[in-house]
């Protein structure tokens, strides 16, 4: 495999790369002027502990068949993805403020045969941790030793799929399929509790079989240390439940459901830039 990836940045060095994918993030979206900053700000140390620590992959060759497979099941999330795809040269970073623009291959959510490093395309909440299940199935039938992951929003645990996607993966033991769920306690209409509470979480996975951690999504070691441990889990699969702030970083953004999918305006998006300096 040949990359461009520092796999031995410091933990300081990871967390102030989380603050430039943070910024891109809030350009991204307030240039196009719609989005999902929110849950993409919640996320951004999920992808970077994957992409900069754990993830086998390759920038230059991005369907390598021996690549490990990322799967963003909440596909409004797509900047923090684009961002990141940015950060290791899957493309341009002057690319990503064309999203959402007619002919960009940035979309509102990623398409797979369109934007290079994405594994599915997304849109339908509920699918990604079925298609990850294929994906590892695969794998299993092909021989190869690849690990899949899939990223779900804790609101799209509302999906009965999600559910059934569970069931399947522990019946047939996939050991090389991790779950995350971004559990940052909001979905579009408010938060979960009072919408359609999902408590207890953690313990719903544990009974359907499934290997459980819970850490702080925000903390990059903790996060780093689950994915390793989910990467050496053994006749089941993992489930990585990671307590994040929806709109992380940004302070009249945090625990707001009101921007989960509303773009800053231009002074909005000035006092974000300026609070992740």
């Amino acid at each position: 495999m040949s990359t461009n990836i520092k796999k031995d940045l410091s933990v300081k060095e990871l967390q102030d790369l989380a603050k430039k994918i943070r910024r891109d993030i809030i350009t991204m979206i307030g240039t196009a002027g719609s989005g999902h900053p929110g849950g993409s700000l919640s996320a951004v140390e999920i992808l970077i502990a994957l992409y900069f620590k754990v993830l086998k992959h390759d920038p230059t060759n991005p369907r390598w068949s021996e690549r490990d497979r990322f799967i963003l099941s909440k596909g409004h999330a797509a900047p923090v993805l684009y961002a990141i795809l940015a950060a290791c040269e899957y493309l341009p970073g002057d690319e990503l403020c064309t999203i959402r623009q007619i002919d960009s291959r940035l979309q509102g959510h990623p398409e797979c045969d369109v934007t290079p490093g994405v594994e599915m395309s997304a849109g339908a909440l509920g699918v990604g941790l079925s298609f990850g299940i294929g994906v590892s199935l695969a794998a299993r039938l092909n021989k190869k030793d690849y690990h899949t992951y899939v990223l779900l929003g804790d609101g799209e645990c509302d999906e009965g799929q999600v559910w059934e996607a569970a069931m399947a993966a522990a019946h047939f033991k996939l050991d090389k399929l991790t779950a995350i769920v971004d559990h940052n306690g909001l979905q579009i209409d408010g938060w979960n509790k009072d919408v359609m509470n999902i408590e207890p979480l953690g313990q719903k996975w544990q009974s359907f079989g499934w290997n459980t951690l819970e850490i702080d999504g925000h903390d990059i070691t903790q996060v780093i240390e689950a994915l390793e441990k989910a990467r050496n889990a053994v006749g089941q699969p993992t489930v990585i439940i990671a307590h994040t702030i929806k709109g992380k970083g940004v302070s009249y953004m945090e625990n707001k459901a009101d921007f989960h999918g509303k773009a800053p305006n231009a002074e909005e998006m000035k006092i974000a830039l300026k609070e992740l300096e």
